[in-house]
This record gives structure tokens, sequence and C-alpha cells, in this order.
């Protein structure tokens, strides 16, 4: 009983830093942007974690961990029922608190509902500043209501992928969290278009965010949420496991602002903070999938390569004219599918085979999430259209979606 205990609040703590991380997100979004989108993407924000945790009770925990399916989709029933078992003393039917060998049924509940709405979370940020909200309601519903747990089933939920011979391995979800995002918000990305005065003559043009201290702010709150993202995917408080964990997860994400910030800087010749903070989450996202298997070095590598490839993809993606104005895609697609292979790699579990189901598990996640996301967006593109009046966007998402100001005692004018 005591360990389950500690185990519990251990899960429970970690429940509490991967809550906080919406938190981060929202800094890091509006931080990103301009003034005049503030509430936007607040609202964006609340709505996709109020709205999250609900859906997941009413119906995505359940087709998340379905118990026994077909490995592709499976649903155990609306709602969350009080687990029990028979009490061999009395016979009679008792709360059971060792659900899950190590927490109860309830926690489980709670911890895998916070990690729900980060996919949602990942669009938001892409898509900021010119997507209509009510879109974007309707797509965070769907995705995150019935996509993801179905994309999450097919590992954490005993799926064909855990079932290969070589079973993919996703340690906390750099293909099943962010890349599930990732994907989406590339697809979103895509059927929007960039904002008006992106791109002028082929060329892209710096828009800057509003506020930067609050986006810096932001990735640490981020780093600081990781500790419970990864840390609480041990699913106990293991000694051992809990704290290699987090040291893997500290070292990849210094190595990735350290090696971003430097690529940068011999290939822009200028210190760039905001790449130096995507070069921190690059390296969160790619030891994600791995954290528990890397050693100290490897982990230091994994966020080192990621790092270098924040700084080239921000740049491909800009060529190809895919406006994402915090990053996004670059930070959760790409460096998701790093670290995804990494796991092939580098650390314990290395090997021709394993390479092999990661990229098997990344092909799979990309044909379903591309799919989804599309006939989501596209469908309401063509019903209701997604993109806001260029007024609306000149103007300001916060006075035209919400009919209020974030900064009324200082706004700026922004044409």
């Amino acid at each position: 009983m005591e360990l389950l205990t500690i185990n519990n609040v251990w899960m429970m703590i970690c429940t509490a830093l991967v809550f906080f991380m919406h938190l981060g997100f929202a800094f890091l979004e509006i931080g990103l942007t301009r003034q005049k989108n503030t509430l936007n993407i607040l609202f964006k924000n609340i709505f996709i974690i109020t709205v999250g945790l609900l859906l997941y009770c009413l119906v995505g925990f359940n087709l998340m961990y379905p118990g026994e399916f077909n490995g592709f989709i499976g649903f155990a029933g609306f709602g969350l029922e009080s687990p029990t078992v028979i009490d061999p003393e009395t016979g009679k039917a008792i709360l059971d608190l060792a659900y899950n060998e190590g927490y109860t049924y309830w926690t489980d509940f709670l911890f895998q509902g916070m990690f729900a709405a980060t996919a949602a979370t990942i669009v938001s940020g892409a898509v900021a500043e010119r997507m209509k909200i009510g879109p974007f309601m309707i797509f965070t519903i769907i995705y995150v209501g019935f996509v993801y747990p179905i994309a999450g089933s097919w590992k954490w939920g005993g799926g064909f992928l855990d079932n290969l011979e070589t079973p993919f391995y996703d340690f906390a979800g750099s293909t099943l969290v962010h890349s599930v995002g990732g994907w989406a918000a590339l697809v979103a990305v895509c059927l929007l278009g960039s904002r008006i005065g992106k791109y002028k003559n082929g060329k892209p043009q710096a828009i800057p965010g509003h506020n930067i201290p609050l986006a810096t702010a932001g990735v640490i709150i981020l780093w600081l949420g990781w500790f419970g993202f990864n840390g609480g995917s041990v699913l106990s408080a293991d000694p051992g496991l809990t704290s290699i964990t987090l040291v893997t997860t500290c070292l990849a994400a210094a190595a990735g602002g350290v090696v971003a910030a430097l690529v940068t800087f011999l290939k822009y010749k200028n210190l760039d903070l905001t790449m130096f903070l995507n070069g921190i989450l690059g390296g969160l996202v790619g030891i994600t999938a791995g954290a528990d298997q890397m050693s100290p070095t490897d982990a230091i590598l994994i966020g080192a390569i990621a790092g270098a490839i924040i700084v080239f993809a921000v740049s491909l993606i800009d060529k190809l004219k895919l406006d994402d104005p915090v990053g996004a895609i670059a930070v959760h697609l790409v460096c998701g599918i790093w670290g995804t292979l990494a796991v092939g790699i580098f650390g314990a579990l290395a090997s021709g085979a394993q390479f092999v189901s990661q990229l098997i598990g990344v092909a799979s996640y990309a044909v379903f999430c591309i799919a989804t996301s599309f006939a989501i967006i596209f469908t309401m593109k063509k019903i209701v259209g997604i993109r806001v009046s260029e007024k609306e966007e000149l103007e300001g998402l916060d006075v035209h979606e919400h009919g209020m100001d974030a900064y009324p005692d200082f706004r700026l004018n922004e044409h």
C-alpha cells in the first residue's frame, strides 16, 4: 500500500506539471505573434484543455484503452466506470486500488487526459492569426475526441504497432503526441495559406512577435512541465528509471538549445533568441520517444541533432511558403519524427529491426493523421470557410472574433 501511494502521488504531481504546460504553450504562442491576436490565442488554448478533458472522459479514454480489440480501433464504452475487485474476505466488490500495478484508475485517466489536449494545442500555434475560431473549435472536438485516442490505441492501448515482431517504441509521445499534432498542423497551414504580408516577391518577411519575454517564459514553463510529461511516463516512482529519464530530458533540451543557437549564428550571423528557444523545445520533443532508454551521452547527441534540424527545418518551411508563426511544424513534427527514429539508432533498443519498426510507426501515423486532418479541415473549408476576411486579419482577431482587447490601456496601432 505504501508503494502504491508513493507511485500514485508521483503520477499526480506529474499530471499537474503536464497541466501547467498548457500555460507554457499559451505564453509561447502569444509571445511569438502580434498583440492584436492575443485574446484569440488564449481563448483557443483554454477551449482545448476544457473541452479536451470532457471529451477524453466521455469517449477518448475508452477509445485509447479499449481492452481487447482488433488492433486498429476499439471502444470500451462511454464515460468512466469505477474499477472494482471482489474482496476475498467479504465477497463484496471494492475499489481496485492496485489498478495498472501502481496507480489508480482515476490517476491514469487524468494523466492521459492532459496529453490528449496537447495535439490540438500544437495546431493552434501553427494556424495563429488567420483561422476562424468556429472551425478551429470543431476541428479540436473531432481531433482530440476521436483521432488522437484512436492513434494512441495503436501503441499505448496494445494495438497493432505494439504487437509488431519488434514492437514500435514511443515512451512519452514524440510521435503519438507531437507528430500527431504536427501532421495536422502541416495540413492546416497548407489549406489556410500564409498571413498577409508574410511573403513579398516570393521571399519570407519577418512578422515579429509582440512579447519575446513572454515567449521565453513559456519555453521555461514547458521545460519544467516536461519533467511531468516524461517523468510521469515511467508510470511509477521507480527511483532509477525516473531519475535517468529526467536527466536525459534535461540534457537533450540543453543540447538542442545550444546547437540551434550555434547553427543559427553560423548560418545567419546573428544570435536569435527565438531559434534558441525552439532548439530547446526541439531537443525535448526529440528525446521524448526514448528518454528512458538513453544514456546521458545519447541524450546530448539526440538533442544536439534536433537543435540543428530545427534551424534547417524552419528555413525549408519558409522556402515552401508554409507560414507557421511559432515554428510548431519544425519543432513537433520534424523533431518528433527524428526522436522516434532515434530510438532505433541510440540507446538500449538500438538495432536495425527496431529502426524498421520505428519507420513503420512514423509512416502509419503520417497516413492516418494527414488523411483525417485533411478530411476535417477541407470539409469545413468548402462548407463554412476556415479563414477570416482580409479586414479581420489586418485589424486583429481579438476585436472581430471576441470584441475585446488584451491590452486596452496601452494598445498599439497596428496595420
